[in-house]
C-alpha cells in the first residue's frame, strides 16, 4: 500500500504541475498575447497552437483529477479540514475545464479553423469567449488557495475535517459564491494578470483564516 500510495502521489504532482502549468500559461501569456497581437497571428494561434495546448490541458486535469481521488479514498478516515476544502477547490477547477472552458474554447477553435481555411467565422465564438475567459480567470484565482491547502495538510495541518464543520460550511459558502460568479458574474478585477493574482491571494488568505481560527 505505501508503494502504491507514493507512485499515485507522484502521478498526482506530475499530472497536476501539466494541468496548472498550462492554465498559467494560458493566463499569464497567451490570453495577454491576445489583447495586443494581430488578427492574422490570432486566428493562427487558435487554429494550431490552442487545439495542442488544450488537449494537454484538458487530460491533465483529468487524470490530476482521478489520481487525487484515488489518494482521497485511502486518507478518507483521516481526512483534514485543509485537504477537504482544497479537493472542493480542485474539483470545482476539473469541472469548469471541461464543462465550461473547453466547450467553450472548442466553438473559438472551430470558428478559427474555418476562417484559416477561407470560411466565415462561428457568430457563437464572440458570445463562447467571455465565458471561457471568466472560468479560466476564476481557476487561476482558486488555484493559488488549492495549492496552499495542499501544502498545509502534509505539512501544518490546520485540524480534523469532523473538528472543523464550522469552518468547512463556510468556506463551502465562499466557494459556492465564486463558483457562482464563474457561471452567471464578470471577471470584474480578474482582467488583469495583477489582479487575479491579487483575488487568488486574498482569496487564500481568507480562506486560511477560516480554517485556522473557525
Amino acid at each position: 500500500m505505501d508503494a502504491l500510495d507514493f507512485f499515485f502521489r507522484y502521478l498526482h504532482i506530475l499530472f497536476g504541475i501539466c494541468w496548472i502549468g498550462l492554465l498559467y500559461y494560458f493566463n499569464f501569456v497567451q490570453t495577454e498575447y491576445m489583447k495586443v497581437g494581430e488578427a492574422a497571428a490570432k486566428v493562427d494561434v487558435f487554429s494550431k497552437l490552442a487545439p495542442r495546448a488544450l488537449w494537454w490541458f484538458r487530460w491533465a486535469a483529468m487524470f490530476t483529477f482521478i489520481t487525487g481521488l484515488l489518494l482521497l479514498h485511502a486518507r478518507m478516515s483521516g481526512l483534514t479540514v485543509d485537504i477537504a476544502v482544497g479537493s472542493i477547490m480542485a474539483t470545482l477547477m476539473f469541472l469548469n475545464v471541461w464543462l465550461i472552458i473547453w466547450p467553450n474554447q472548442r466553438i473559438i477553435v472551430n470558428s478559427n479553423q474555418q476562417v484559416a481555411a477561407g470560411g466565415q467565422a462561428d457568430p457563437g465564438a464572440a458570445a463562447a469567449a467571455p465565458k471561457a475567459a471568466l472560468a479560466s480567470r476564476t481557476n487561476t484565482m482558486l488555484s493559488i488557495g488549492m495549492l496552499l491547502f495542499m501544502v498545509t495538510s502534509a505539512h501544518k495541518q490546520t485540524g480534523a475535517l469532523s473538528a472543523k464543520m464550522t469552518a468547512f460550511i463556510v468556506a463551502l459558502v465562499i466557494l459556492a459564491a465564486i463558483e457562482g460568479n464563474a457561471l452567471f458574474g464578470k471577471q470584474g478585477p480578474m482582467t488583469t494578470v495583477n489582479g487575479v493574482i491579487g483575488c487568488g491571494a486574498v482569496l487564500a488568505a481568507v480562506l486560511w483564516g477560516v480554517l485556522t481560527f473557525l
